[in-house]
């Protein structure tokens, strides 16, 4: 069985951060600490889950968030941040890993990548990479609250950020795909009902969507020969397609 402990891979990375952080200001004419805080939301996101041998469901999202950091100069402006975060859903702890660009108004911009442990909601983990003058490098503690379909709240980089977890990560028993059963249904004959919102045809009801229902109106009318597929979406029978019959 492999294991991977994330504790182990925080020192690693602490320590590989520390000699960077020596061999950076070997040399330097100044060191100083810096803070800033930031909120982002959902730009983009796309989701997978798979559910482990122990009955643990595993979310993987890859999301783009963007917002505003304000601090020190070069911690202030628009920010991007592109991440992957791994979630046991079942026991609300995972990883969340990536990287952010601050949009720095007076020169480059402050880029950096993170390692962060996710644990109910909240982040905490470390930043590395460099701040606007390509000669000054960034490490950081980071944390923040995090959802990944919405984003990140109340999150630091520095200035005293929250304490974080460890969790260990293992690659054995595998992770399979999560079974979706879509529940299809469909009806031949006349429309007995036809609103903006919903279709009835062979007493089978489906909601419209709100981009199909003009050109649905548009084109069909309450006695009508059609037929019709339709989905359930979000708990609801949806109309998925529809064509006119003789």
């Amino acid at each position: 069985m492999r294991r991977l402990s994330l504790a182990a891979v925080v020192l690693v990375a602490l320590v590989a951060s520390s000699y960077a952080v020596a061999h950076g200001i070997e040399g330097a004419k100044s060191a100083k600490a810096v803070a800033g805080t930031f909120t982002a939301t959902a730009s983009s996101v796309s989701t997978r889950t798979c559910t482990t041998s122990d009955g643990k469901t595993i979310v993987v999202t890859d999301g783009r968030y963007t917002g505003a950091a304000t601090g020190d100069p070069d911690l202030t402006g628009a920010i991007t941040l592109r991440a992957r975060s791994t979630v046991n859903t079942t026991d609300g702890v995972g990883v969340v890993n990536g990287r952010f660009r601050i949009d720095v108004a007076s020169a480059r911009d402050t880029e950096a990548g993170f390692s962060t442990v996710y644990d109910h909601g909240n982040i905490a983990g470390l930043a590395a990479g460099r701040a606007h003058d390509p000669s000054a490098k960034l490490i950081a503690n980071m944390s923040a609250g995090f959802v990944a379909a919405t984003g990140f709240t109340g999150g630091k980089i520095g200035g005293g950020t929250a304490p974080g977890s460890a969790v260990e990560l293992s690659a054995a028993g595998g992770c399979k795909p999560a079974q979706q059963n879509a529940e299809k249904s469909e009806a031949r004959g006349a429309i007995s009902a036809l609103s903006t919102t919903s279709i009835t045809v062979a007493f089978l009801t489906c909601a419209i969507p709100a981009d199909k229902s003009a050109d649905v109106n548009a084109k069909f009318k309450q006695g009508d020969m059609a037929e019709i597929h339709c989905a359930v979406v979000n708990g609801q029978n949806t109309l998925t397609r529809i064509e006119k019959k003789r």
